[in-house]
């Protein structure tokens, strides 16, 4: 650590203790000219040493104990009073804020039960013994109130820190919990997405086993390709949410992934068109990797419910490139439970809640006689 570095950590600690030096230098011995002694170089050190104890307030009791040494020793030694008591409340909001409540309190009364003796003592040699008790009474009250608004100050800023660090622990369960939710609906998405893309293929297979075995054997390295691709996104997926650092995983798939999304529906046997508008702005994160989700979740749609049919795919700006349209549509019938009807689907729900979490919409409806479209816009 170099020298500049020492300084710069010295100052951060002693920092407190600063304005307390000041303060009593310039004003120590200002006043009580009763005191038994005057203010001298002794004096100055009790005071200086008194405003460095904030220095260990890291450690709250031997602040507060260092500093009560310090404070006694300086009263008993007959000093006037002054500056040095300013430290009292300090140290004490130091024990109040950083020590538990129980203990904090009974520490501090003793402290001051500690401060009003040497007091007394004090007042006792140095003023006429009739007027001690009722200099004393005013004395203790005072001091009591300011010790009292410093315990009070330290517990707020304990419990408000309390609360902070509390709100900060929820906050970051919150996250991690909502991450692994996202995981989860990332590993949904890839793994249905590729065990449909496997029974569309496997069907290719039996069915032309017997007749072609060419097509036969495209369609089952397709499975084998396919079948890869998800085990990675699987293991990726499970290494995450063990919490586990892994390289497996890939950036948020977005549009330029979308022809070899395209490439694998199509050898699954599906008669996908996609259209994109040529000189497609450059969209922004978020919106990107929503398009994407909406466009892979329909064309899974497609494949578990539809089989192969046509399907098209269009991909455009509208009002004035203020928005990016989305539109998957298909002219099959169902073979499965539709999507929509009696209820929407999980994905379609996922999706569009996607969408509207990005400031957009989607709509997914049956068409009039046959296929079913999903259309959404987000804002760019």
């Amino acid at each position: 650590m170099g020298r500049g570095e020492r300084v710069r950590r010295w100052l951060l600690y002693a920092w407190p203790s600063l304005p307390f030096i000041g303060i009593g230098l310039a004003t120590t011995g200002s006043s009580q000219p009763e005191a038994w002694l005057k203010p001298d170089v002794p004096a100055y050190a009790l005071v200086v040493a008194a405003s460095l104890t904030l220095i260990i307030r890291r450690y709250p009791l031997l602040c507060l104990t260092v500093n009560g040494i310090v404070v006694v020793g300086y009263l008993s030694l007959g000093y006037p009073f002054g500056p040095i008591l300013l430290t009292m409340p300090a140290v004490v909001l130091v024990m109040a804020a950083r020590s538990p409540l129980d203990q904090a309190i009974l520490t501090i009364a003793g402290y001051f039960a500690v401060f009003l003796a040497a007091s007394w003592a004090k007042r006792a040699r140095e003023q006429p013994p009739g007027s001690v008790g009722a200099a004393m009474t005013w004395h203790a009250v005072g001091w009591g109130a300011i010790i009292a608004l410093a315990v009070v100050v330290g517990v707020a800023i304990r419990v408000r820190r309390e609360a902070l660090d509390t709100a900060r622990v929820d906050q970051a369960r919150a996250f991690g919990s909502a991450d692994r939710l996202r995981m989860a609906e990332e590993l949904h998405d890839s793994l249905g997405h590729g065990l449909a893309v496997i029974a569309m293929q496997a069907g290719v297979a039996l069915h032309v086993l017997d007749r072609d075995t060419r097509d036969a054997r495209a369609a089952l390295e397709a499975v084998r390709a396919t079948s890869k691709e998800s085990l990675t996104d699987l293991r990726a997926a499970l290494e995450s949410l063990r919490g586990k650092s892994t390289t497996l995983l890939r950036p948020a798939p977005g549009l330029a992934c979308l022809d070899r999304l395209a490439d694998r529906i199509r050898r699954a046997g599906v008669d996908l068109q996609v259209q994109v508008t040529p000189r497609l702005p450059r969209l922004p994160p978020t919106v990107d990797t929503i398009a994407y989700q909406i466009v892979h979740e329909s064309l899974t749609n497609v494949l578990r419910h539809v089989g192969a049919a046509p399907v098209r795919v269009r991909i455009a700006c509208a009002e004035h490139d203020s928005k990016l349209l989305l539109e998957v549509t298909d002219t099959g019938q169902t073979t499965g439970d539709p999507p929509v009807g009696a209820g929407i689907g999980s994905g379609i729900k996922e999706i569009a809640a996607h969408a509207e979490a990005a400031g957009g919409a989607l709509r997914a409806w049956p068409k009039r006689g046959g296929g079913f479209a999903v259309v959404a816009w987000l804002p760019l």
